[in-house]
């Protein structure tokens, strides 16, 4: 920092740790976000709250803001009845915020040099200056280089836009009514909606990618008594999670009467008159009449081509402790920025919606004059297959920990979710990884059909710690018989593994 309190450019280091000094921005200055989701409208909402006086103005180049990516799965498959119950704020509540929102409005280049952005609605440009601007835009789902992806019933689970159509094309023509959207009928694109309204549903479907999307769309495609088909590039489902979880998740697809083909390649989604009509991979072409392509998002961050703004891993936005870029004023926070590993202590790129809601409010904070550190990511994450429930959490493939420095060890073991004696107690799966030196946890997964899913926080939280297999041993678990045995599953892996390490 120069001594007239200003911030230089370029990053500084401190005990390892990219940095830029903390400051109190200019009060006169709008605070600028650029995306209307979960980390902008945390980030807005925080300025505001913390600093009324504060100027903040969102722009959203769409229709939709603050609403559940996480929850579309479920809405397509009729256990959310309502699109609109996905949102969480409206328009009108944010306004009330006393944040100036404005939908419709694109924010097309950023000019560091200048303080501002330029904007674009309905054709006409404008510039809007900043005092501070976090960039929050978000991710956009992949589907390049699957052939036919744009085919009519072709679909990837990442608008509301898209879960509206795709609801209403697998339900009766005539049957799908208003209600199916709630409050958000206001911003839906109704002339998609109805053109698939229209069609008669689906008999058979394909899923190409066994990630979060593929798995939970397996499910939501059963529902409506479809013929799935899954397709997964990779030999195992759910990738991250490991093998143990991936194996009990692919028994329970199977069991559900999902075909799954595992090690193998899409080449196309064929299509006749601009429809779906098959899916082609090697010698295979299975006949399937509308298909979800979930194979990964990657970072919108081409906004930022040219300003200087630093890209980190993934292509995301490389930022500090404080969520700040390079750059003097700029910040970044959501799925199009990276955030510290705190196994590895690098930064890491895990797109998740706590990850943005935690990034956005801490640079909010900061914004108003509070210096926030936006915290560390474990890549903790949990997903449901039928009645099969999966947590992840840490480092589990042995080569990354070797990679980051570490001697890995794992250990899977299988244990009662309650007493054996007292009724649901069901099989759990829990895989620990620790360093074979030190002790230390480095990840872990869990599965399991009772209450699996929720217990990985326990492996999050001993993450954060840098607690030992040993100490985790030792933790002082609740017991009943009705949520645990007296050895949780999580304390029998823990003493499992330290054994190994022994």
């Amino acid at each position: 920092m120069s001594e007239d309190g200003e911030i230089g450019s370029g990053w500084e280091s401190t005990g390892g740790v990219r940095c830029l000094p903390a400051y109190r921005p200019a009060m006169t200055d709008p605070f600028v976000v650029v995306g209307g989701d979960a980390a902008g409208l945390s980030a807005a909402s925080k300025c505001k709250r913390e600093d009324p006086d504060r100027e903040v103005i969102v722009f959203e180049k769409g229709e939709w803001v603050s609403y559940s990516h996480c929850g579309m799965p479920y809405y397509v498959k009729g256990e959310i009845e309502s699109l609109g119950e996905m949102l969480s704020l409206s328009p009108a509540e944010i306004t009330e915020r006393g944040i100036d929102l404005r939908r419709n409005h694109e924010v097309v280049a950023v000019d560091p040099d200048e303080g501002s952005v330029t904007v674009e609605r309905d054709g006409e440009r404008f510039e809007q200056p900043y005092g501070d601007l976090l960039v929050a835009t978000g991710a956009h789902a992949v589907s390049d280089p699957i052939e036919g992806a744009g085919l009519s019933g072709a679909f990837t689970i990442h608008s509301m836009d898209a879960a509206a159509a795709l609801r209403a094309f697998l339900t009766p023509p005539g049957e799908f009514e208003a209600a199916d959207l709630g409050r958000a009928s206001e911003f839906v694109d109704h002339e998609r909606v109805e053109r698939y309204a229209a069609r008669d549903p689906p008999e058979a479907a394909a899923i190409v990618g066994g990630g979060y999307v593929g798995v939970e769309m397996a499910e939501a495609y059963s529902a409506h008594d479809l013929d799935v088909h899954l397709f997964q590039r990779p030999e195992r489902l759910l990738p991250p999670f490991g093998e143990a979880p991936a194996e009990r998740v692919a028994d329970t697809l199977r069991e559900h009467g999902v075909t799954l083909h595992l090690d193998t390649e899409v080449d196309e989604i064929v299509g006749d008159d601009g429809a779906v009509t098959a899916v082609a991979a090697g010698d295979e072409r299975v006949p399937v009449d509308t298909a979800v392509v979930g194979i990964g998002i990657e970072p919108n961050t081409q906004l930022l081509d040219g300003t200087g703004v630093e890209l980190g891993i993934a292509g995301a936005v490389a930022v500090d402790d404080y969520g700040r870029t390079n750059v003097d004023g700029v910040y970044a926070a959501g799925d199009c920025a990276e955030m510290r590993h705190t196994v590895t202590g690098e930064p890491d790129w895990v797109p998740l919606g706590l990850t943005a809601n935690r990034a956005g409010r801490a640079i909010g904070e900061t914004v108003a004059g509070t210096p926030t550190p936006v915290g560390d990511i474990a890549g903790t994450a949990v997903v449901k297959a039928f009645e099969m429930e999966c947590g992840r959490t840490g480092i589990l493939d042995h080569e990354r920990a070797r990679e980051a420095g570490f001697d890995p060890v794992s250990e899977t073991i299988t244990a009662g979710s309650r007493s054996g004696y007292y009724p649901g107690a069901a099989e759990t799966t829990v895989t620990l990884t620790a360093d074979r030196t030190t002790g230390r946890l480095l990840g872990g997964s869990i599965a399991g059909e009772d209450r699996a899913a929720i217990r990985i926080d326990t492996l999050a939280t001993a993450l954060d710690g840098e607690t030992t297999v040993g100490e985790l041993e030792r933790l002082d678990l609740a017991y009943a018989p009705p949520f645990s045995p007296v050895w949780d599953p999580v304390l029998v892996a823990a003493k499992v593994l330290n054994g190994s390490l022994d």
